[in-house]
């Protein structure tokens, strides 16, 4: 008797089954050690949480924010739009961007916007 494993090509999706909401990621650039999508919390993959964790300083050098949806199946950069609301935030609260963050802001910016903006002293 011969016993013969089979190999699958199958892995494990790590997006949960079911869910029909999209699904916000932050690509963070650590230097020398890399660039990695940043671990999430199944329950804070929304828009707000990683808004939140951007203006409270959890990311130390985003790059990058995508959102998907696979039960409708898409997915699209939003870092310019996560950008805009970033800075619509802070110029609300009449604050600077976080240091962690500003670069992200000025680099997704669109260019209509960097033109308007203007330093009181």
């Amino acid at each position: 008797m011969e016993f013969i494993m089979r190999r699958f090509s199958w892995t494990p999706s790590i997006v949960p089954s079911g869910n029909d909401e999209a699904v916000y990621l932050v690509a963070d650039d650590f230097g020398r050690l890399g660039r990695a999508w940043r671990e999430a919390d199944y329950e804070a993959t929304d828009l707000e949480t990683v808004v939140q964790g951007l203006l409270t300083g959890q990311y130390s050098n985003p790059i990058r924010i995508v959102a998907f949806n696979t039960a409708e199946r898409w997915s699209e950069d939003i870092s310019e739009d996560v950008a805009r609301e970033l800075r619509r935030r802070c110029d609300l609260q009449m604050r600077e961007l976080p240091a962690a963050i500003s670069d992200f802001v000025e680099r997704h910016e669109d260019q209509d916007r960097r033109q308007l903006t203007l330093q009181l002293v």
